[in-house]
Protein backbone atom coordinates (compact mmCIF):
# COMPACT_ATOMS: atom_id res chain seq x y z
CA UNK A 1 0.00 0.00 0.00
CA UNK A 2 1.18 3.77 -0.95
CA UNK A 3 1.26 6.31 1.53
CA UNK A 4 -0.67 8.65 -0.46
CA UNK A 5 -3.72 5.88 0.24
CA UNK A 6 -3.52 5.83 3.50
CA UNK A 7 -6.12 7.98 5.72
CA UNK A 8 -5.72 11.27 7.25
CA UNK A 9 -5.11 9.47 10.48
CA UNK A 10 -2.96 6.61 9.82
CA UNK A 11 -0.68 10.03 8.44
CA UNK A 12 -0.89 11.99 11.35
CA UNK A 13 0.24 9.06 13.70
CA UNK A 14 3.25 8.21 10.96
CA UNK A 15 4.50 11.83 11.40
CA UNK A 16 3.64 12.15 14.83
CA UNK A 17 5.90 8.77 15.51
CA UNK A 18 8.64 11.04 13.61
CA UNK A 19 7.99 10.84 9.70
CA UNK A 20 8.23 14.08 9.27
CA UNK A 21 8.20 14.24 5.29
CA UNK A 22 5.08 12.68 5.54
CA UNK A 23 3.05 15.71 6.13
CA UNK A 24 3.51 17.33 2.84
CA UNK A 25 0.86 14.65 1.69
CA UNK A 26 -1.66 16.19 4.12
CA UNK A 27 -0.93 19.41 2.69
CA UNK A 28 -1.49 18.63 -0.65
CA UNK A 29 -4.22 16.70 0.49
CA UNK A 30 -6.24 19.72 1.63
CA UNK A 31 -4.77 22.43 0.32
CA UNK A 32 -7.95 23.44 -2.11
CA UNK A 33 -9.72 23.27 0.84
CA UNK A 34 -7.57 25.27 3.45
CA UNK A 35 -7.20 27.89 0.24
CA UNK A 36 -10.82 28.62 0.17
CA UNK A 37 -11.66 28.56 3.39
CA UNK A 38 -8.90 31.20 4.18
CA UNK A 39 -9.88 33.47 0.90
CA UNK A 40 -13.63 33.66 2.62
CA UNK A 41 -11.86 35.47 5.36
CA UNK A 42 -8.85 37.29 3.85
CA UNK A 43 -9.49 38.81 0.34
CA UNK A 44 -5.56 39.60 -0.29
CA UNK A 45 -4.19 36.68 -2.50
CA UNK A 46 -0.75 37.42 -1.04
CA UNK A 47 -2.13 37.16 2.50
CA UNK A 48 -3.85 34.20 2.24
CA UNK A 49 -0.59 32.36 1.09
CA UNK A 50 0.60 33.60 4.51
CA UNK A 51 -2.58 32.38 5.97
CA UNK A 52 -2.28 29.16 4.72
CA UNK A 53 2.09 28.64 5.53
CA UNK A 54 1.23 29.54 9.19
CA UNK A 55 -1.66 26.95 9.80
CA UNK A 56 0.28 24.27 8.50
CA UNK A 57 2.92 25.50 10.99
CA UNK A 58 0.56 26.06 13.73
CA UNK A 59 -0.94 22.22 13.14
CA UNK A 60 1.95 20.92 12.72
CA UNK A 61 2.95 22.04 16.41
CA UNK A 62 0.30 20.62 18.18
CA UNK A 63 -0.51 17.86 15.71
CA UNK A 64 -0.57 16.03 19.31
CA UNK A 65 -3.65 18.32 20.19
CA UNK A 66 -5.76 16.70 17.65
CA UNK A 67 -8.29 14.42 18.51
CA UNK A 68 -10.13 11.73 15.99
CA UNK A 69 -13.91 12.93 16.89
CA UNK A 70 -13.52 15.20 13.99
CA UNK A 71 -11.81 14.52 10.38
CA UNK A 72 -8.80 15.96 10.17
CA UNK A 73 -9.54 18.45 7.67
CA UNK A 74 -12.38 19.99 10.09
CA UNK A 75 -9.36 20.51 12.82
CA UNK A 76 -6.84 21.84 10.24
CA UNK A 77 -9.74 24.20 8.67
CA UNK A 78 -10.37 25.56 11.96
CA UNK A 79 -7.06 26.48 12.58
CA UNK A 80 -6.78 28.07 9.21
CA UNK A 81 -9.89 30.25 9.98
CA UNK A 82 -8.67 31.43 13.21
CA UNK A 83 -5.35 32.29 11.51
CA UNK A 84 -7.27 34.20 9.16
CA UNK A 85 -9.45 35.95 11.53
CA UNK A 86 -6.43 37.26 13.24
CA UNK A 87 -4.56 38.48 10.29
CA UNK A 88 -7.80 40.50 9.53
CA UNK A 89 -7.69 41.93 12.69
CA UNK A 90 -4.51 43.08 12.79
CA UNK A 91 -4.77 44.64 8.90
CA UNK A 92 -8.36 46.58 9.52
CA UNK A 93 -6.71 48.03 12.69
CA UNK A 94 -2.93 48.30 10.56
CA UNK A 95 -5.52 49.73 7.95
CA UNK A 96 -6.93 52.22 10.53
CA UNK A 97 -4.01 53.72 11.47
CA UNK A 98 -2.54 54.55 8.66
CA UNK A 99 -5.85 56.07 7.22
CA UNK A 100 -5.39 58.24 10.49
CA UNK A 101 -1.91 59.16 9.66
CA UNK A 102 -2.61 60.06 6.02
CA UNK A 103 -5.27 62.22 7.19
CA UNK A 104 -2.94 64.36 9.28
CA UNK A 105 -0.17 64.47 6.15
CA UNK A 106 -3.03 65.73 4.61
CA UNK A 107 -3.94 67.85 6.94
CA UNK A 108 -0.52 69.43 7.63
CA UNK A 109 -0.37 69.92 3.58
CA UNK A 110 -3.22 71.30 2.42
CA UNK A 111 -3.09 72.78 -0.52
CA UNK A 112 -0.23 71.15 -2.07
CA UNK A 113 -1.36 67.43 -2.42
CA UNK A 114 -0.96 66.12 -5.85
CA UNK A 115 -3.04 63.06 -5.54
CA UNK A 116 -1.43 60.13 -8.20
CA UNK A 117 -3.66 57.29 -9.01
CA UNK A 118 -2.23 53.76 -10.02
CA UNK A 119 -4.35 51.05 -12.07
CA UNK A 120 -4.22 47.67 -9.98
CA UNK A 121 -2.93 45.18 -12.05
CA UNK A 122 -4.86 41.72 -12.11
CA UNK A 123 -2.65 38.86 -10.39
CA UNK A 124 -1.62 36.05 -12.96
CA UNK A 125 -4.16 33.52 -10.68
CA UNK A 126 -6.75 35.80 -11.73
CA UNK A 127 -5.91 36.37 -15.29
CA UNK A 128 -5.90 32.69 -15.44
CA UNK A 129 -10.11 32.35 -14.98
CA UNK A 130 -11.24 31.81 -18.61
CA UNK A 131 -14.65 32.04 -18.00
CA UNK A 132 -16.57 35.57 -17.30
CA UNK A 133 -19.07 33.76 -15.50
CA UNK A 134 -16.35 32.75 -12.88
CA UNK A 135 -15.30 35.79 -12.47
CA UNK A 136 -19.23 37.19 -11.65
CA UNK A 137 -19.24 34.67 -9.16
CA UNK A 138 -16.14 35.82 -7.19
CA UNK A 139 -16.99 39.16 -6.96
CA UNK A 140 -20.64 38.32 -6.13
CA UNK A 141 -19.24 36.03 -3.29
CA UNK A 142 -16.75 39.16 -2.26
CA UNK A 143 -19.07 41.00 -1.84
CA UNK A 144 -20.93 39.33 0.67
CA UNK A 145 -21.01 39.86 4.78
CA UNK A 146 -18.36 38.07 6.10
CA UNK A 147 -20.06 36.02 8.06
CA UNK A 148 -22.05 34.66 4.88
CA UNK A 149 -19.24 34.71 2.61
CA UNK A 150 -17.69 31.76 4.76
CA UNK A 151 -20.15 29.93 4.99
CA UNK A 152 -21.20 29.98 1.55
CA UNK A 153 -17.27 29.24 0.43
CA UNK A 154 -17.25 25.85 2.99
CA UNK A 155 -20.28 25.18 2.23
CA UNK A 156 -21.25 25.20 -1.86
CA UNK A 157 -17.75 26.05 -3.17
CA UNK A 158 -15.59 23.53 -1.61
CA UNK A 159 -18.78 21.16 -0.83
CA UNK A 160 -18.30 20.90 3.29
CA UNK A 161 -21.11 19.03 4.71
CA UNK A 162 -23.63 21.21 7.18
CA UNK A 163 -21.89 20.12 10.19
CA UNK A 164 -17.89 20.25 9.19
CA UNK A 165 -18.53 23.62 8.06
CA UNK A 166 -19.96 24.34 11.68
CA UNK A 167 -17.08 22.71 13.14
CA UNK A 168 -14.63 24.41 10.77
CA UNK A 169 -16.30 27.82 11.75
CA UNK A 170 -17.72 27.17 15.37
CA UNK A 171 -21.27 27.32 14.51
CA UNK A 172 -24.13 25.04 15.12
CA UNK A 173 -25.75 23.55 12.24
CA UNK A 174 -28.72 25.87 12.12
CA UNK A 175 -26.96 28.95 11.70
CA UNK A 176 -25.12 27.74 9.15
CA UNK A 177 -28.05 26.67 7.15
CA UNK A 178 -29.86 29.80 7.70
CA UNK A 179 -26.43 32.35 6.16
CA UNK A 180 -26.15 29.30 3.49
CA UNK A 181 -29.73 30.41 3.20
CA UNK A 182 -29.50 34.45 3.51
CA UNK A 183 -25.55 34.12 0.94
CA UNK A 184 -27.39 31.67 -1.53
CA UNK A 185 -30.63 34.34 -2.25
CA UNK A 186 -28.13 37.23 -2.13
CA UNK A 187 -25.72 36.35 -4.54
CA UNK A 188 -28.86 34.41 -7.27
CA UNK A 189 -29.11 37.94 -7.85
CA UNK A 190 -25.95 38.26 -9.49
CA UNK A 191 -25.62 34.81 -11.10
CA UNK A 192 -29.24 33.61 -10.96
CA UNK A 193 -29.86 29.58 -12.12
CA UNK A 194 -26.02 29.29 -12.71
CA UNK A 195 -24.53 29.21 -10.09
CA UNK A 196 -24.61 25.44 -9.46
CA UNK A 197 -22.86 24.65 -12.31
CA UNK A 198 -19.86 27.07 -11.60
CA UNK A 199 -19.36 27.35 -8.18
CA UNK A 200 -17.02 24.33 -7.76
CA UNK A 201 -14.37 25.68 -10.72
CA UNK A 202 -14.37 28.81 -8.77
CA UNK A 203 -11.19 30.20 -6.57
CA UNK A 204 -9.19 27.17 -7.87
CA UNK A 205 -5.49 26.94 -5.86
CA UNK A 206 -3.18 26.55 -8.43
CA UNK A 207 -0.55 23.88 -8.75
CA UNK A 208 2.07 26.49 -8.80
CA UNK A 209 0.70 28.02 -5.56
CA UNK A 210 0.01 24.54 -3.97
CA UNK A 211 4.08 23.72 -4.25
CA UNK A 212 4.72 27.35 -3.36
CA UNK A 213 3.10 26.76 -0.28
CA UNK A 214 4.44 23.25 0.25
CA UNK A 215 8.20 24.35 -0.12
CA UNK A 216 8.20 27.33 2.64
CA UNK A 217 6.14 25.01 5.29
CA UNK A 218 8.68 22.63 4.59
CA UNK A 219 11.54 24.72 4.57
CA UNK A 220 9.99 26.36 8.27
CA UNK A 221 9.50 22.61 9.18
CA UNK A 222 12.91 21.37 8.35
CA UNK A 223 14.96 24.41 10.03
CA UNK A 224 13.04 24.15 13.40
CA UNK A 225 13.97 20.30 13.09
CA UNK A 226 17.89 21.36 12.86
CA UNK A 227 17.33 23.50 15.70
CA UNK A 228 16.40 21.12 17.91
CA UNK A 229 18.94 18.69 16.94
CA UNK A 230 21.42 21.47 18.02
CA UNK A 231 19.93 21.93 21.24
Amino acid sequence: MSVESLSDSEIVKRVRAGDRALFEILMRRHNQQIYRAARAIVKNETEVEDVMQQAYINAYLHLDQFEERSQFSTWLTRIAVNEAIGRREKTKTAERLNERLEENRVEKNRGTVVDTFTSAQPSPEHQAYARELQRVLEQAVDELPDTYRAVFMLRDVEGLSTSETGEGLGLGEEAVKTRLHRARAMIRKSVTSRIGAVAAGAFHFQATRCDRVVAYVLEQLNASAVLDEQR
